[in-house]
């Protein structure tokens, strides 16, 4: 039975999830998810709306928001199913601490400056961590542990910064770079297999500082950097492929002039 078009879009959608997950008359698929199996289709819709940002893409965008907001509708349905929670009470926990971390927008409390605002917007968040859970005491409680890694340690870095744990200047953060490393090629001569990864993992920690200091988010660099490499090496197998070649037969200094071939053509289609 087709549900009735005449509603409102938001209490249409919210009619279609309860049909989709009726017990007699709904479909089997979404009958039987639960929030565990639905989760990784909502990073990759969360993925996919990053990407559609990131290529510019508005109307792949506006298809890719509708498909992250379905998310939210399918666990605001099992939730109601469950008497948990439901979709108006998801919006209105949404809204109250909208409005309970801009009190400069919805109240009378003014700031001097935008660090003073910043300050703010994590106390008001720490107390927010404590008063779920008296055991959140710790600055870095309640870190998602579903996130990426390079998206973990930026907010690790951006929690702490923002009460004093941080490099003063933009040369300390460099200068750690470059103990970093120093220390991974000394850990590298030693053969310390163990020590090797570990020193690589402290290069990138510090990697991800450095973007932070300049403003990046380093999981969207690395994303950046990851499809810039995929277009050139496949401007680079097409090279290979008009000199009769593959990337297996191709030696190492033709490999690199069709890289360096591939660099500047894809460099004037601005990718």
């Amino acid at each position: 039975m087709a549900v009735n078009e005449n509603l409102p879009e938001t209490a249409r959608l919210l009619a279609i999830m309860r049909a989709l997950r009726d017990p007699e008359t709904g479909c089997p698929w979404d009958k039987k998810q639960t929030y565990a199996s639905i989760a990784p289709y909502t990073l990759e819709e969360a993925y996919e709306v990053a990407d559609a940002i990131e290529q510019g893409d508005f109307e792949e965008l506006h298809g890719e928001l509708g498909d992250l907001l379905f998310q939210v509708i399918f666990y605001a349905q099992i939730g109601q199913e469950e008497g948990r929670f439901d979709f108006e009470s998801i919006a209105k926990a949404m809204a109250d601490k909208l409005e309970r971390r801009h009190p400069h927008v919805f109240a009378d409390q003014q700031y001097i400056s935008d660090a003073e605002l910043k300050r703010n917007w994590e106390q008001q968040k720490q107390q927010e961590r404590q008063s779920k859970n008296n055991a959140n005491q710790s600055l870095l409680d309640d870190l998602p542990k579903g996130f990426p890694s390079l998206s973990i340690a930026q907010k690790i870095q951006k929690r702490v910064g923002r009460h004093g744990f941080d490099w003063p200047s933009l040369d300390g953060v460099i200068n750690k770079i470059e103990e970093e490393m120093a220390e991974l090629k000394q850990a590298v001569a030693n053969q310390d297999k163990v020590n090797i990864e570990e020193e690589i993992g402290d290069l990138l920690f510090a990697v991800v500082n450095l973007s932070r200091h300049l403003d990046f988010d380093a999981e969207t660099a690395l994303r950046k950097a990851n499809r810039k490499f995929e277009t050139r090496f496949r401007q680079l197998e097409t090279i290979i492929q008009t000199q009769g070649l593959s990337v297996d037969t191709a030696n190492l200094e033709q490999l690199e002039q069709a890289w360096q071939q591939a660099k500047a053509i894809t460099s004037s289609l601005s990718i």
